[in-house]
């Protein structure tokens, strides 16, 4: 992949896209792309701005779903609480299923990381920590580049932030049963169906991460889900999971996060109702994860 040597491209003006703490407005970001290893090009939008002299994170983020929709502007409610937390946000328009069923949209998420850490000093400063992000199908894509930056030692992460992540393909928890009620099928069966090539894709780790056999070596995660949440038995689960194996995890089920993840998937005129929650949730998270960057052996 191409590294430009000018600033991002097909820039647009950003206006002020910063909200105050325990409020949020929905941002305005700036649109480019970025060059991927094939010769095609992925769209990004940038959101924040980088803040001079202190640590600040710099956030790679996927919108949610199920695989099959969504789009920038989808995600920028999530979007819009990781910048009002403090952060610079860069959102992908990642390929999505049927027609770029996996492995596509692990491997073009990896490739936006490896930019986003190339560009790290003019994105988010000197200091800036990378971390990756994602609601719903985003936040599977989200942990499945932060598995394969893992595996390739590059580059470093401070920590991934999943909402309502949707990680399990046999779509049978307890939560989502509730959820759906009496319905033999759903959105999420549907999106499984259309990302996955065959059944043995989901045993496959960049697919559905939840089921690796090995954790060891994950950054540290944040998982939040809504209580009428179908996402919330499979990622509180995966939160176990990652304690077991002794990494630094922490779920939370916010009670103001109602109607999750349909909430975070599209963009909101109105102040969204959970946003001091989460906001709170992220601060937190961001404020225990901001420590001095590790220097990377692999050349940037």
């Amino acid at each position: 992949m191409s590294t430009p040597d000018h600033p991002l491209d097909s820039e647009r003006p950003d206006p002020a896209s910063a909200a105050l703490a325990g409020a949020w407005t929905a941002p305005h970001g700036t649109d480019s792309e970025v060059a991927l290893s094939d010769g095609q090009n992925v769209p990004v939008r940038v959101y924040g701005r980088k803040k001079a002299g202190q640590p600040q994170p710099l956030v790679v983020h996927f919108h949610g779903g199920a695989f099959v929709s969504g789009c920038l502007d989808s995600g920028a409610t999530v979007a819009g609480l990781l910048v009002a937390a403090g952060a610079v946000v860069v959102s992908v328009a990642y390929p999505l299923a049927p027609q770029h069923p996996f492995p596509n949209a692990a491997e073009v998420g990896y490739q936006v990381l490896q930019w986003v850490h190339r560009q790290r000093k003019r994105l988010g400063g000197a200091q800036a920590h990378i971390y990756l992000a994602g609601e719903e199908a985003g936040g599977n894509v989200a942990a499945a580049v932060s598995l394969m930056a893992r595996d390739q030692s590059h580059p470093p992460l401070a920590g991934q932030v999943l909402l309502s992540p949707m990680l399990d393909p046999c779509v049978g928890t307890a939560s989502l049963r509730e959820a759906t009620g009496s319905a033999t099928c759903c959105k999420w069966v549907d999106g499984w169906l259309s990302y996955l090539r065959s059944p043995r894709d989901a045993e496959h780790p960049y697919a559905v991460p939840a089921s690796s056999l090995r954790l060891q070596g994950l950054p540290p995660t944040l998982v939040l889900v809504g209580p009428d949440d179908p996402m919330r038995d499979e990622a509180m689960a995966y939160v176990t999971r990652l304690q077991a194996a002794g990494l630094q995890a922490r779920g939370e089920v916010l009670s103001a996060a109602q109607h999750w993840p349909e909430a975070l998937l599209t963009a909101q005129p109105q102040v969204c109702p959970c946003a001091p929650a989460v906001q709170a949730q992220l601060q937190r998270f961001f404020a225990d994860t901001l420590v001095p960057a590790v220097p990377s052996a692999v050349p940037s």
